[in-house]
């Protein structure tokens, strides 16, 4: 049977060994086209694993990852980002020493980047490209609230800016499916708030499928339209953030108390 055209993602089945400790266990969830959908669970629980396995960075021990239509349950991760999936990390991986700006650029090259011949004689329809890809970078810093530093050095930057700056560089590979790998880690307050919002409006702006782990649970619940919960490696439940917050299982593997549940 066919996945429906709706269908964007869908992982059956997952499992990932790391010796003969099992970290992933008949793991499985669909994600629809324009979907804002989360994944928590406690530390260790699989969650980063999850993504590891979906954009290609490990490989899975057995299951199968369809993406866009397409089997990607082998697929590099240079190969799946170039049919539109896209992810940030736990540890930010940016070019520090790089501008903000070039970094963004460098994720354009993906799409739209001259071959040797043109770069190297700097010939017009190189020139074009780049100016191209500088604009639409600008556009993108704007988003994000970053024009102010885009020729700073990135490990110039705090580690909340590097944070946005690692989120526009992966919308600059314009994903179809993007990854966000706890990308409020290390923000105050303010920032998170700012990031709720901004993810917010990167979703209604470009209708862009986004799949989340976060640990903040006021971050998971105002902007995740499903939730789904790992523990031990197992998906425990999916469901709304209401259902999540009220589901026993959920508080006693993870949020510790249904008081904590509510103040989330």
């Amino acid at each position: 049977m066919g996945l429906s055209d709706s269908m964007l993602l869908s992982v059956e089945g997952l499992e990932k060994r790391f010796g003969g400790i099992l970290a992933l266990t008949d793991y499985g969830i669909e994600i629809q086209k324009g979907e804002l959908v989360g994944l928590i669970g406690p530390n260790g629980a699989g969650k980063t694993t999850v993504f590891n396995l979906v954009s290609g960075v490990l490989k899975s021990t057995r299951g199968r990852v369809v993406f866009a239509g397409q089997d990607i349950t082998h697929s590099r991760p240079d190969q799946n980002a170039r049919l539109g999936l896209a992810r940030t990390f736990q540890n930010i991986r940016l070019f520090n020493e790089l501008s903000v700006i070039d970094n963004i650029k460098v994720a354009f090259h993906m799409r739209t980047g001259e071959g040797l011949f043109q770069t190297v004689l700097n010939l017009p329809r190189y020139r074009n490209k780049e100016r191209e890809m500088t604009c639409r970078a600008l556009e993108l810093l704007e988003l994000m609230e970053l024009v102010d530093v885009k020729d700073e050095p990135a490990k110039n930057l705090p580690f909340g800016l590097q944070r946005k700056v690692e989120i526009v560089r992966a919308l600059a590979t314009e994903p179809k499916l993007l990854l966000l790998d706890e990308p409020a880690a290390g923000m105050n307050i303010h920032e998170t708030e700012g990031l709720i919002q901004t993810i917010g409006n990167i979703h209604q702006e470009y209708q862009l499928t986004i799949f989340l782990v976060e640990h903040d649970m006021k971050m998971v619940m105002d902007i995740c339209e499903r939730i789904q919960v790992l523990d031990g490696g197992r998906v425990l439940t999916t469901g709304d953030p209401e259902q999540i917050q009220n589901d026993p299982r959920v508080i006693e593997a993870y949020l510790g108390s249904r008081r904590e549940a509510c103040d989330a």
